[in-house]
């Protein structure tokens, strides 16, 4: 006679464990093939990697036990539906080549079901069937004894100790982790879908807040006038010619009849600098920016951009840098000078009196600061061509940066060459830079650094203005910044506000 054994139910510790080796294992080839090529070889090279592996072991490890113990068969199905997920998130990046950013989930939640649909293909269901089902099939069939809460505590302590110690043995990489951050976070599972999912959320619900309205403005004069701001990324004014950097980055403009003045930046990153150039004051609260409150007042406002980060805008009139493709395709989308495309004819037919144009910038961004501007421009040789520019040969990455800023300064005389040709306008340029960036002094790189602790390379910024008017002319100011735009950008149209500070006006009437 036999007698048949029951298969004797697995710890919590041991299921788990299971789980967490089988994602590592099953979803991550992408994120070990980024990291392997976006690393320096050598034993860092590989002491990453490895640290890596253990924290997303230990990571998942810690959460799974979490969910199972509290939340026991409903932590069953949310486990299984996140493998699911994962496999599905896997078929695309693979196939696909995406990333699972915020702004990818973003795309996910818009995406109407006829048009998902055209994504699957056999290769999504083998997918779902290999790498999907089988952890489906273990969470569900696999006996699970739960153990005490004395061993969730002990595993979650020895998780969070495990995380501590290899953060703290990872101290001297964190440059290179916050710079490869968003490719390394979107190619985590789970990771990158649920995390990226709630910003995105968070994001839009931001977005969706009404702005604090400003007072109701009048444009009390009576010219036509056309005024064209344009952001810069990444440049800093310690590698502007004009700003008495050795090299001759800036041959057009220096024959142009410009004001350059001294400036710092409000902040380190895109989206709080962008925010601070078209708010009218220091700010964390969101209060109508400078381009919807123009438009509000009656002037025609065009934000042209080949960039990102600004606040929610409002305007009719918004091309990013796919619209402008469809629009011009004959003009070359990857540079920047696709946004003058067509800057000529927006002047031209427009039949407002005052016309306010943006124009966001993305020359100088980097890693790669060779690929952003194109080949005639590429006079300060060799160029670093690595995306890891902290092991790059300096001198290249400092060549690379500066060719984007002879583009920068072509795009600059351009448009002012078009704007001295409109001769029925007052007209205006201003030029200023979102923040600064590092090249390598004290061992930093590119920018982002917390305000109080950030070294001058990525806050000092150029601050450039060129005007055709007869009636005003540029102060002498010893250092402006990014809120005198709003406030010099009302005076130069003539809108009269209560929020307007004299003090904060770059122009004097003659």
């Amino acid at each position: 006679m036999s007698i048949k054994r029951e298969r004797k139910p697995s710890t919590i510790t041991r299921y788990t464990l299971a789980l967490s080796l089988f994602t590592l294992v099953a979803y991550h080839i992408p994120l070990f093939r980024y990291v392997s090529a976006n690393i320096a070889p050598g034993f860092n090279g590989i002491f990453i990697m490895v640290c890596f592996a253990l924290l997303m072991i230990v990571a998942n490890f810690m959460v799974y036990n979490i969910i199972l113990y509290l939340g026991r068969v409903v932590g069953k199905i949310i486990l299984a539906i996140s493998f699911l997920g994962n496999a599905i998130c896997l078929y695309f990046i693979n196939t696909y080549e995406v990333l699972i950013t915020d702004m990818m989930m973003g795309n996910v939640f818009n995406t109407r079901f006829s048009e998902a649909s055209g994504f699957f293909s056999l290769s999504a269901v083998a997918y779902v069937l290999l790498l999907g089902i089988p952890p489906v099939i273990y969470i569900f069939l696999r006996r699970m004894e739960y153990g005490s809460w004395r061993r969730l505590l002990l595993n979650i302590g020895i998780s969070l100790a495990a995380i501590a110690i290899m953060a703290v043995c990872n101290m001297q990489n964190v440059l290179w982790i916050d710079r490869n951050a968003t490719q390394i976070g979107s190619l985590i599972m789970p990771w990158s879908y649920t995390v990226n999912s709630i910003r995105y959320q968070n994001m839009q619900n931001k977005l969706n807040r009404s702005a604090i309205p400003l007072p109701d403005a009048t444009i009390t004069s009576d010219s036509r006038d056309v005024c064209v701001l344009v952001i810069g990324e990444s440049a800093r004014s310690q590698n502007f010619s004009l700003y008495g950097y050795e090299r001759n980055t800036n041959p057009k403009l220096s024959g142009d009849d410009i004001t350059v003045y001294q400036a710092h930046s409000s902040a380190t990153y895109t989206t709080a600098g962008v925010k601070a150039i078209i708010d009218h004051k220091p700010t964390d609260e969101l209060y109508e920016t400078l381009p919807d409150y123009l438009s509000r007042s009656g002037v025609e406002v065009f934000w042209l951009t080949t960039n990102w980060g600004e606040p929610k805008l409002h305007l009719e009139n918004y091309y990013d840098q796919h619209s402008l493709q469809a629009k011009y395709p004959d003009a070359r989308a990857e540079y920047d000078e696709i946004l003058l495309e067509g800057l000529s004819e927006i002047i031209n037919t427009c039949d407002s009196d005052k016309l306010f144009i943006v124009l966001h910038l993305s020359t100088s961004h980097g890693p790669t600061y060779y690929k952003k501007y194109p080949a005639e421009f590429e006079q300060f040789t060799p160029v670093c061509t690595k995306v890891e520019v902290s092991e790059a040969d300096n001198a290249e990455l400092i060549n690379a940066y500066d060719n984007s800023i002879l583009y920068t300064d072509h795009l600059l005389h351009s448009t002012i060459e078009l704007l001295a040709e409109c001769t029925e306008r007052r007209a205006m340029m201003l030029f200023v830079s979102d923040h600064g960036e590092s090249l390598g002094e004290d061992g930093l790189y590119m920018h982002g650094m917390p305000m109080a602790v950030a070294p001058k390379e990525q806050y000092e910024i150029p601050f450039i203005v060129w005007e055709n008017s007869e009636d005003i002319e540029a102060r002498e100011l010893n250092e402006v910044g990014h809120y005198h735009v709003f406030h010099s950008v009302l005076s130069f149209l003539g809108v009269e506000s209560e929020i307007y500070d004299e003090n904060m006006n770059i122009f004097q009437k003659q």
